[in-house]
């Protein structure tokens, strides 16, 4: 069949490209497609999450974000107040990035690299494969799917050309608007719209010389009906972005005098900035009912949409390309089956619900705080009522700013290509899935693999590569040698690792335990005496039952 590639993947902003990137280092053509030109016209996140450090490490760009343009010397943290020149109600203090270490639990940590940055190194390691083309100024007209075979008619916007492209698979990465969805008929549920917000990215190198506070990475401004502005360092010098939270109810298109206006009651004062670019947009929580219909799927805000209270939402989008990613490329490869297909969503939806859900719920922490208009008064009632909501700030948004376990915590749970053999506490996995900061690393099935330094300096995590990897804490080498052999006719790749370490070895708890190429478990036991043909039959899709 001669096809224009592979995958075709509608969308170039940070899921498309990691998807591309991630399909086309396993070996696939992959061809993105993107109407804009490249350019960023504002910068939509920041925030680089430990879990996504950890995937950009397994394709060896985690350097070039820990070395990106942002000021690594500046402070992170978090500052509640009723403005600049006014009242401090509270402050959660984080370290700069470059104080910042790495925690027990895992080889990397976040980074702030704002989206003009990240882009482009996501874009360099996609190029970077043989295999990916990016078309830019390119929009999708429609497609369709015929005999496991999509064509996709396309316009060149430039000089109107219109073509016809074919693929295997389709993938939409195009965002809350996706023209990929919304031609499937796909639905999305949810609380819905949240608030109109605009943010407005101005520069100001001056800023912070301006007020009397320590400086911050975020500044949170409340006034008597909650938190109605945020102002975020957006390069740590010299760009900022001020977001104006609205309501659900009233949708605001602000004129330049009223954003002025604004910024000098954020500053508590008049000072002089440039504004930038302005971009009003909708906050909401949604989670699409389906995320692949045949052939096409979709990935990342196409499939769900959050509150970026939390730094969750491209985050989030991430996980979903690399879950997808190695699906696609196992059944392009011909030994995966249509269950493995099916995994992607019955794995990701769970998790877009919680991280939407979580997210919403630091934007009504922010928003439903105990004050009113005694915040503004130099009085003993008005100390009492900013002494209430520093409190209600600093204890509620401990969630958001120590939110490990939404990052490390995403366990699968019910998935077709995993093997669940052992009797589980389902409350304590409730308890597990709704707590935001305690990540406790656990070898259960489904679950992100443990990481653990080696005595060569390495982790566990890079041991991990395109293929299953069996780690072996035992040396009984007839059961060993009888798995790999009838694997390798099964022609199933796959990594054999024997780690002398007790350390690793309390951690993962069995003496086999199998990690997918996602870097999730898939099983784990004692022994390897088993019908092997239909353990692989489970793992790679090919079999609706468990063993």
């Amino acid at each position: 069949m001669n096809l224009d590639a592979e995958v075709v993947i509608v969308g170039a902003g940070p899921v498309g490209l990691a998807l591309a990137g991630d399909l086309a280092w396993r070996g696939h053509q992959v061809l993105l497609i993107e109407k804009g030109d490249g350019s960023i016209f504002q910068p939509k996140m920041d925030l680089v999450g430990i879990r996504t450090m950890e995937f950009c490490r397994k394709w060896g760009i985690a350097k070039d974000v820990e070395e990106s343009e942002y000021d690594r010397d500046y402070p992170q943290d978090n500052v509640y107040l009723t403005s600049l020149n006014g009242y401090e109600l509270g402050r959660q203090a984080m370290p700069s990035m470059n104080m910042e270490k790495p925690p027990i639990e895992s080889p990397q940590k976040r980074e702030r690299c704002p989206q003009n940055y990240f882009d482009p190194i996501l874009k360099k390691f996609a190029l970077s494969q043989k295999n990916c083309q990016i078309q830019y100024s390119t929009e999708v007209l429609g497609f369709s799917e015929v005999n496991n075979e999509i064509s996709i008619q396309i316009k060149n916007l430039k000089n109107n050309k219109e073509t016809n492209i074919r693929s295997t698979f389709l993938v939409g990465c195009d965002g809350a608007k996706s023209i990929v969805r919304n031609n499937l008929g796909i639905e999305m549920h949810g609380k819905g719209l949240l608030t109109y917000t605009t943010n407005i990215i101005f520069k100001c190198s001056e800023f912070n010389s301006l007020h009397n506070k320590d400086p911050g990475y975020r500044y949170m401004f409340v006034g008597p009906h909650g938190t109605w502005c945020t102002i975020v360092a957006i390069n740590g010098r010299d760009q900022w972005r001020m977001s104006l939270i609205g309501s659900a109810k009233e949708k605001r298109v602000y004129t330049i005098d009223e954003i002025t206006s604004l910024a000098h009651q954020a500053m508590g004062k008049k000072f002089d900035f440039e504004i930038l670019s302005i971009l009003p947009w909708q906050r909401a929580e949604l989670v699409a009912d389906q995320y692949r219909m045949g052939n096409i799927f979709i990935c990342g805000d196409a499939c769900h949409l959050t509150s970026p209270t939390g730094g969750l939402g491209m985050n989030t989008g991430i996980g979903d390309a690399v879950d997808l990613s190695w699906k696609l490329s196992a059944y392009l490869q011909g030994w995966a089956g249509e269950s493995m297909l099916d995994s992607y969503f019955v794995e990701r939806q769970p998790i877009a619900k919680r991280i939407t859900q979580f997210s919403t719920g630091n934007l009504e922490i922010m928003k439903k705080l105990p004050t009113n208009s005694l915040i503004f008064e130099d009085s003993p009632e008005g100390d009492i009522v900013r002494a209430q909501v520093g409190t209600a700030m600093s204890e509620g948004l401990k969630r958001e700013w120590f939110s490990m376990n939404m990052h490390l915590g995403n366990r699968y749970t019910n998935s077709p290509i995993n093997i669940y053999d052992e009797i589980e506490n389902f409350e304590n996995q409730k308890v597990e899935f709704e707590d935001a900061i305690h990540y406790i690393p656990s070898s259960r099935p489904g679950s992100r693999a443990p990481h653990v330094w080696l005595k060569n300096g390495t982790s566990t995590l890079d041991l991990i590569s395109k293929n299953f990897s069996l780690f072996c804490f035992s040396d009984n080498s007839k059961e060993i040698t009888r798995f790999t052999d009838l694997t390798h006719e099964l022609k199933i790749p796959l990594d054999i690792h024997f780690i002398d370490s007790q350390e690793v070895s309390n951690l993962y708890e069995f003496k086999f335990v199998m990690i997918r190429p996602d870097g999730h478990i898939a099983w784990r036991a004692n022994t390897l005496d088993m019908n092997i043909a239909k353990f692989w039959s489970v793992l790679t899709g090919n079999a609706n039952s468990k063993l």
